[in-house]
C-alpha cells in the first residue's frame, strides 16, 4: 500500500510530498500505520532513501482526544479513529493521502498548532464560572455539547472559518450555549458574543456535524442561541 504525506520540516519550511510503502495489515487504523513505518530505527521512503520520522500526535488513541486529527484521503477525521480496511475498500488502488489540518499553522509534518481554539475562548471569556443554571435548558444537549474533543476537524472543513480572527467556528458556538445554560448571569454578554463571532457569520453548511467525532449536534446549540439573540 502506497502511503502519500505532505511533510514540513519546521513551521517556515516549504511543504513537499514524500511517499512510503506499507505492508502492514489493514485491519488496523491509520494511527497503527503511522506507528508501524515510524517503527524502525532506519525509515526508508519507497524510493528506499532514508529519512527521517513521521511527526504526527498522539495520546489517547480511543477517538477521545482528538490530537491525532489530520485530513486523511481529503476528510478531515481522527487517525485512531480511521481504519484502513475502509479507506481501501472499492477503491482500484491502495493509497492513502495524509496532510496536516490546513486552517491551523503547521508545527512539523501532521503536528499543527491548534492554539487559536483556547485563545478565541479566553478572549471572549467564553468560561461558566459559577454555575447557576438555566431553569428552562436541556441537560441532554448540554451533555452532548460538553463532548467537544477541539480537534479542529469542524473548522477544517467550514467553509466560513479562515484563520479564526473573526469567526471562531462551531467549536465556539457549543460553548457558547454550554456557558448561557449554566450561568444566567453570563447570558447576555455571551449571546452579544456568540452572535459576533458566530452566529452573523455561519452560511449553515452544517458540515461540521458531518465530521464531527462525537456527533455533537451543533445544529440545536445554535437554535437555542439563535432564538435568543433575535
Amino acid at each position: 500500500m502506497r502511503v502519500s504525506i505532505l511533510r514540513q520540516e519546521s513551521p517556515t519550511a516549504e511543504p513537499y510530498w514524500e511517499s512510503f510503502c506499507y505492508d502492514g495489515p489493514t485491519e488496523t487504523s491509520v494511527a497503527g500505520m503511522l506507528d508501524h513505518l515510524n517503527f524502525h530505527d532506519d525509515i526508508l521512503n519507497d524510493a528506499g532513501q532514508k529519512t527521517r520520522r513521521i511527526a504526527w500526535e498522539c495520546s489517547c488513541m480511543q477517538g477521545t482526544c482528538g490530537a491525532c486529527a489530520m485530513v486523511i484521503n481529503g476528510m478531515p477525521a481522527l487517525a485512531c479513529d480511521t481504519f484502513l480496511r475502509d479507506l481501501v475498500a472499492g477503491r482500484p488502488e491502495e493509497e492513502i493521502v495524509l496532510r496536516p489540518l490546513s486552517k491551523f499553522p503547521v508545527i512539523r509534518d501532521l503536528v499543527v498548532d491548534r492554539a487559536s481554539i483556547q485563545d478565541n475562548l479566553k478572549r471572549s471569556d467564553v468560561f461558566i464560572g459559577s454555575y447557576q443554571p438555566m431553569d428552562d435548558e436541556s441537560f441532554s444537549l448540554q451533555y452532548e455539547a460538553a463532548k467537544c474533543l477541539k480537534c479542529g476537524l469542524c473548522l477544517e472543513v467550514c467553509p466560513n472559518y479562515t484563520n479564526g480572527n473573526t469567526f471562531f467556528g462551531a467549536v465556539f458556538a457549543n460553548d457558547c450555549y454550554l456557558v448561557h445554560a449554566r450561568n444566567r448571569e453570563k447570558s447576555r454578554e455571551i449571546k452579544k458574543t456568540y452572535a459576533r463571532h458566530f452566529g452573523s457569520a455561519c452560511s449553515k453548511s452544517l458540515s461540521c456535524m458531518d465530521v464531527c467525532p462525537m456527533r455533537i449536534p451543533t445544529i440545536a446549540s445554535m437554535a437555542r442561541l439563535n432564538r435568543r439573540v433575535r
